[in-house]
């Protein structure tokens, strides 16, 4: 597992490196059939991610690549889940909420995560089953990987139980049924204060302890959650579906999430 963890750590860093050199230039924006945005900055580092993981012969179920039929993916017992820039509202935006995320899922739950934030060059990495989750401010997308491991320090969620709930918000998403939610715990005499982030930013919030929960009741697809669900798995957190009240699933026959609940 650390060889694959290694092979995701390195790819999200050279992924990263390729999103910064145009993040620093002009960027042109298309629209899928879908009107979600894209830049050239998804298709280099899905490129750069596929170059690392191709090799590793483990199939790969990533936003840019072209989907694979359920009918051949249904006998994956082992995939990758990647997005190369999740976050590209926010990559347009030029506000450096955005990251490359990279999870290895099997039979349905995620085992390992990668989450890279190339504009501050700090990367978020988990191994679910030895249950450590880390994170590592680097000085270089360049930096090496046993470097990684020497500058990672352990994550951590919050273990008071103050008056004060932080709840993750969007950017982008934060709608009725999330603002019911906070009316909910503010019913139950709970002070609250909303904690806003872009992209996949919003699960390392709670790994690491700078907010208590991240209610997610907008539409996400697998690949914006599994690195993210890995790295909160990894420090005991929980990440629900609200449709099935049990932990989100991955290789689905729909690659759309229900809404979900991340919480201790």
């Amino acid at each position: 597992m650390k060889e694959i963890l290694e092979t995701a750590i390195k790819a999200s860093l050279e992924a990263g490196k390729a999103i910064m050199e145009i993040y620093d230039s002009k960027i042109e924006v298309e629209y899928k059939e879908d009107e979600s945005p894209l830049t050239e900055a998804d298709k280099r580092s899905n490129s750069v991610i596929n170059s690392f993981l191709i090799p590793t012969n483990i199939p790969i179920i990533s936003e840019e690549n072209k989907q694979v039929d359920y009918e051949e993916r249904k006998d994956w017992s082992t995939c990758w889940v990647v997005d190369p820039v999740d976050g590209t509202k926010e990559f347009i935006k030029r506000n450096g909420e955005f990251t490359v995320n990279i999870a290895l899922v099997k039979d349905g739950k995620p085992v390992l995560g990668v989450i890279y934030v190339p504009a501050e060059q700090t990367v978020y990495f988990a191994d679910v089953d030895s249950k450590e989750a880390f994170k590592a401010k680097l000085e270089s997308h360049n930096t090496d990987v046993e470097k990684v491991f020497e500058l990672a320090i352990p994550l951590e969620p919050k273990s008071n139980n103050s008056g004060i709930v932080e709840v993750v918000g969007s950017r982008s998403h934060m709608n009725q049924d999330t603002m019911d939610f906070v009316e909910s715990l503010k019913a139950e005499g709970k002070e609250v204060e909303i904690v806003s982030k872009g992209s996949s930013l919003k699960f390392c919030l709670v790994a690491e302890g700078a907010a208590d929960v991240y209610p997610r009741y907008a539409p996400t697809m697998e690949w914006d959650t599994a690195a993210g669900q890995a790295i909160c798995n990894a420090v005991g957190l929980k990440v629900i579906s609200k449709e099935t009240n049990a932990p989100l699933e991955y290789n689905k026959e729909n690659l759309l999430n229900s809404y979900f609940l991340v919480s201790k």
